[in-house]
């Protein structure tokens, strides 16, 4: 029996192939964009993927101030972040940061799926979101994707 054939193949820093990729967020309902980046990123859709390993590809989002949200999540739903101090819960809704910082709300949908760890934190630094439709990567050669 040919034992070779059927090794199993562990993908490190040295052997893994990074792509880098364009995805456009107009017109894109948010949860469903997101889980998809978060899923490239992370790198399951390659045959390679290794859990602890960084293997997934650099995503670089545009258009993020033309993304959706469906029902009435854009008014009803809220961030909470705590500033540290006593009486510090701050609360923001997603219309209010789309006005202000539209990027933060696909960071963080996209933060949210990912694992809460040191794996998780060097792997959200693979993702770049920009409001409008230029982007300042254009030397990596980005290939656009539609999800």
């Amino acid at each position: 029996m040919n034992t070779l054939s059927y090794k199993t193949v562990s993908a490190n820093k040295n052997t893994v192939n990074k792509e880098w990729i364009v995805v456009d967020a107009e017109g894109e309902i948010l949860g469903r964009l997101a889980s998809e980046i978060a899923k490239v990123i992370r790198g399951k859709h390659k045959p390679t993927f290794t859990p602890h390993v960084d293997c997934g590809d650099n995503v670089i989002v545009i258009n993020a101030d033309k993304v959706r949200l469906t029902g009435n999540k854009l008014g009803d739903k809220v961030y909470v972040r705590y500033t540290g101090y006593p009486g510090g819960q701050r609360f923001v809704s997603p219309k209010e940061l789309l006005a202000k910082h539209p990027e933060r709300i696909i960071e963080k949908a996209v933060r949210g799926m990912l694992p809460k760890n040191r794996l998780g934190r060097e792997l959200f630094r693979n993702l770049f979101v920009y409001a409008g439709s230029e982007h300042k990567h254009e030397a990596q050669n980005p290939k656009p994707v539609k999800f």
